[in-house]
């Protein structure tokens, strides 16, 4: 019996490559002691009809193993560890004792109370299940399906990334800096299909546009500072506002956005998504959009723009931003890159008047110093060669067929629901029968594996209103709207009927 036995108890998945399953299994048995120092490793030949490979993909995890410094290859012997520099990988077992108020027992939540400033995690937030997948029908918002090709296009821009002629451009310290070929390609391709301009100088590259956001707003809300935010709005931005202690006031949202009346007033900084409002999915329109610019600079209120949606509109021409409507520099743009590709990726920017970015820039150090330089450079390539605005083409292409679907099913699916009209987006804004609550509508839905998210929320007051839902559709196939809505029927009527 070999001594990797026990590594190699599970079969290899065969939709992974193998060299790379083998390599990670033998590397485990190295620093878990599994092989010891004095013994050679199983022949190539032996292992490889032991585990069920070619007799190449183990030599080649052999040699890859004593590249990097595991294994050393003896003379007619064989490979044995290489135990000195094993040594120095294995984890070294602490003596140390934490004391009353790092141990975990009953005292260290109050003493851990005690001691912090802030408690984000009481903010009320969205909960999303982690296994969404396992429902037939996750109508859920902020996640995609996989596009094969765009993710062959981003290891083809990984593997560029990481030749010799790119390598210098992030294997050393940006420090506070951005990825220069990246900075231009946002300037040159993405800002001028939202109708902006900017100078590098107004650019900053950041870890998502919600940490543009948690900078901006640290660095000009606080105590005394009143915010006004969308009600119902995008619930994370609302929480990092009053985080920074400010006051937040509630803008009412129509069919036309957000609401231009005297509540801007008392405002000294007011947070929109205008190009599809968050939850609703309504876009602002011209005219809501012009005054709200004039309101701003009349009142000499700062506008924030999260601009999280804008590829996504499927009837009529695209809009500019709201800030390319502003000429007196009141508008700070928040962008993503990777919201419409891969969600996981995290790359935003923001755009803005140089003292503002300049202060960000300043902030972003401290906390990161900057985003990785490695995703920067593949993401420039990515804009480059053209793969972004494929990938933007493809996905409006199926989101506006299953934006035609769902609001015609929904129409005949559920009469008694009322969607809001919009012009596009990735999911719909639905008002619910009266007497149903979206709390045990969604318990019922989960019943008949139908995942929807609860409207509640989105709203600023405790007191929501709890006959609203949101239905996302990025992450369903076409194909499955009519199902999962059906389904969704299915569960009202159950409610109806006082049943499970």
């Amino acid at each position: 019996m070999s001594l990797l036995d026990r590594y190699f108890i599970e079969p290899l998945d065969r939709r992974r490559g193998l060299q790379q399953q083998v390599h990670e299994r033998l590397v485990e048995a190295i620093l878990d002691g599994g092989v010891p120092p004095h013994e050679p490793l199983p022949p190539t030949r032996d292992l490889a009809e032991q585990i069920g490979v070619s007799r190449n993909t183990v030599v080649l995890v052999y040699e890859r193993l004593v590249e990097d410094g595991y294994l050393t290859p003896v003379k007619r012997r064989g490979h044995f560890i290489n135990e000195q520099y094993v040594r120095q990988q294995l984890t070294v077992p602490s003596a140390f004792r934490p004391s009353a108020l790092f141990r975990g027992d009953e005292a260290e939540g109050k003493a851990w109370a005690e001691r912090l400033r802030l408690h984000p995690s009481l903010n009320r937030n969205i909960v999303k299940p982690a296994n969404w997948r396992d429902f037939r029908y996750p109508f859920i918002y902020g996640q995609v399906t996989t596009d094969k090709i765009s993710i062959a296009r981003w290891r083809d821009c990984t593997r560029l990334a990481g030749t010799p002629y790119h390598a210098n451009a992030w294997v050393g310290d940006l420090i506070d800096a951005d990825d220069a070929l990246l900075v231009e390609q946002v300037i040159s391709r993405v800002l001028p299909q939202r109708g902006l301009k900017a100078r590098p100088e107004e650019v900053l590259i950041t870890i998502g546009s919600q940490n543009a956001l948690y900078m901006a707003a640290n660095l000009l809300a606080g105590p005394g500072v009143r915010v006004g935010v969308e009600d119902p709005g995008y619930v994370d931005a609302r929480n990092i506002w009053r985080v920074t202690g400010a006051e937040l006031v509630p803008l009412s949202v129509d069919g036309n956005g957000i609401v231009v009346d005297e509540r801007l007033g008392g405002c000294s900084i007011v947070y929109v998504t205008p190009s599809h409002q968050s939850p609703t999915s309504v876009t602002m329109t011209l005219s809501r959009r012009l005054a709200l610019v004039e309101a701003a600079r009349q009142r000499d209120l700062l506008l924030v723009e999260d601009d999280y949606e804008h590829e996504l509109n499927f009837i009529g021409a695209q809009r500019g931003a709201l800030k390319s409507f502003d000429n007196s520099g009141r508008t700070i743009y928040l962008g993503s890159l990777s919201k419409a590709l891969f969600p996981g990726l995290r790359l935003g920017f923001a755009v803005a008047p140089e003292p503002l970015i300049r202060e960000m820039r300043a902030l972003r150090r401290l906390m990161y110093r900057h985003p990785s330089g490695l995703d920067q450079r593949a993401m420039a390539i990515f804009i480059l060669e053209g793969h972004l605005d494929a990938h933007i083409r493809r996905s409006r292409d199926q989101l506006a067929r299953k934006w035609t679907v769902i609001n015609r099913e929904i129409g005949q699916l559920l009469p008694d629901c009322r969607p809001t009209v919009t012009t596009g987006g990735s999911s719909v804004w639905l008002r619910l029968p009266a007497g149903i609550d979206c709390w045990d509508l969604q318990r019922a839905a989960a019943r008949r594996s139908v995942l929807i998210e609860p409207g509640d929320i989105h709203f600023l007051s405790e007191d929501a209103p709890r006959n609203f839902i949101r239905l996302g559709f990025a992450a369903l196939g076409l194909e499955q709207i009519a199902p999962g809505l059906a389904e969704l029927q299915l569960a009202i009527d159950d409610l109806r009927r006082g049943g499970p």
